[in-house]
C-alpha cells in the first residue's frame, strides 16, 4: 500500500488532471491551475503549481491553507479519515481519465448514476468531526485537562474526545493518526462553524510531539468556543480571551460565568458580543498579541454600549496562575478585578 507521501507524489505527476478532476470551477494560467477555494468556487485566490520541483503544493491566499494534492483531496471532498482520503486518491489514480468530474469513492460503489462532487465547506467538515467524536469524560483529553488543573471539563458539551484524529504534518509530507481534543466553535445561534484541535500524546505526557499540535477548522472569526452560555435567555456579563486552556482556567473558579475562547488574539479582536450584554471581561495573554487583543475588543465593545474591563493573569495566562499559583491565589486576583456584584455572583468561595 502506498504511503501518504508516495500517494502525494504520484498525484503531484499529474497534477493538472487532479485539478480538472477536483477543481473543475478553475482554469490553468500559465504553469498553475487557479479557482476561487478549496469549495471549488470560481475565484483566483487558490494556486496549485503544475510543473518543477513544487508541482503539486498548492495555496490559498484569503485562507492561508496550503499543502500538497492529497490535503487537496481531502478538503474538496470533505474527508475527515484517512482512510477515505488514501481511497479517493488510490481511485483517481487507478481511474481512466474521462470527461466530467465525477467522486471515484462513489464511481466505484457502482451507482448508476453519478452526481458532481457535492461542496463541502470546512464548517460542514467540521460539524462532521464534532459528531464523530465522544464526549471527554474518563478520556486522554480529559487526563490532559486535568494535568492543567482542569477538573471539570467533563461538563462542558463544547469539548469532546476523538481517539484517532488525522494529522497531516506539512514540512514532513507525513500523514498520521492521534488522540485529540476537539473544542467546538460556535456562532450567536449555536451553530457549530468550525472546531479547534489539540492533538494529544498516545501515552498521556501532554500535547503530542508534533510540529503543529494545535489547529483550527472553519469559520473561527467573530465565533469561539463557549463555555456556560445560558440555554436561552441574554447574557449580560461575558468572559472573552484566548485560549481554551487559560478560559477554562478561569471557569473552574467561577464556573457560572459565561465564556468564550476566541482560540487567538486576531480572533479575540473581532469576537462579535452577544446583545444586551452590559459588562464584557477581556480575558488576554500577557504578551504583545494579547494587548491587540484586548485593545481591538474593547473597541468592539465600546461601540455596542458594552462596558469593557480587562482581566490580566499574574503570570503569562491564567493557566499559569491556576497550575502555579493554586485557584486560591487565582480568585483573589479575580476579586481585586470584577466588579463587586460579578464577584459575589461568580467566583467559587
Amino acid at each position: 500500500m502506498l504511503s501518504a507521501s508516495e500517494l502525494a507524489e504520484r498525484l503531484a505527476r499529474d497534477a493538472e488532471a487532479v485539478c480538472r478532476h477536483y477543481l473543475s470551477a478553475g482554469r490553468r494560467v500559465g504553469n498553475y491551475w487557479v479557482v476561487g477555494d478549496t469549495a471549488n468556487s470560481r475565484g483566483k485566490s487558490l494556486y496549485v503549481h503544475l510543473t518543477g520541483p513544487r508541482a503539486g503544493r498548492w495555496a490559498d491566499a484569503a485562507t492561508a491553507q496550503y499543502g500538497d494534492l492529497l490535503d487537496l483531496v481531502r478538503e474538496t471532498c470533505g474527508l475527515v479519515d484517512f482512510r477515505d482520503v488514501s481511497e479517493e486518491a488510490r481511485g483517481f489514480l487507478n481511474a481512466p481519465r474521462i470527461g466530467p468530474v465525477q467522486s471515484v469513492l462513489a464511481s466505484r460503489r457502482n451507482a448508476p448514476h453519478v452526481d458532481p462532487p457535492v461542496d463541502r465547506p470546512a464548517g460542514q467538515r467540521a460539524r462532521r468531526l464534532f459528531r464523530m467524536a465522544q464526549p471527554i469524560g474518563g478520556t486522554l483529553a480529559d487526563s490532559y485537562l486535568r494535568q492543567r488543573g482542569i477538573l471539570r471539563a467533563a461538563g462542558h458539551p463544547a469539548l469532546r474526545f476523538h481517539p484517532s484524529c488525522y494529522y497531516r504534518d506539512f514540512d514532513a509530507g507525513e500523514t498520521r493518526v492521534l488522540p485529540a481534543l476537539i473544542a467546538a466553535v460556535t456562532a450567536p445561534s449555536g451553530e457549530i462553524t468550525g472546531v479547534h484541535r489539540t492533538w494529544l500524546d498516545p501515552g498521556g505526557d501532554g500535547k503530542a510531539k508534533i510540529t503543529d499540535p494545535r489547529r483550527a477548522l472553519g469559520g473561527l472569526l467573530g465565533n469561539g468556543v463557549r463555555f456556560g452560555f445560558p440555554v436561552c435567555g441574554p447574557v449580560r456579563v461575558l468572559v472573552a480571551g484566548e485560549g481554551i486552556e487559560s478560559i477554562l482556567s478561569l471557569s473552574h473558579v467561577m464556573s457560572d460565568m459565561p465564556m468564550v475562547s476566541a482560540l487567538t488574539a486576531n480572533h479575540l479582536a473581532a469576537f462579535r458580543p452577544p446583545a444586551r450584554c452590559l459588562r464584557l471581561y477581556v480575558a488576554a495573554d500577557a504578551d504583545a498579541a494579547g494587548r491587540h487583543g484586548i485593545e481591538g475588543l474593547s473597541r468592539r465593545a465600546q461601540a455596542l454600549g458594552i462596558l469593557p474591563l480587562v482581566l490580566t493573569p499574574q503570570l503569562g495566562d491564567f493557566n499559569e496562575d491556576l497550575c502555579q499559583l493554586g485557584p486560591d491565589r487565582l480568585i483573589a486576583n479575580l476579586h481585586a478585578q470584577l466588579a463587586p456584584e460579578d464577584a459575589q455572583a461568580f467566583l467559587c468561595p
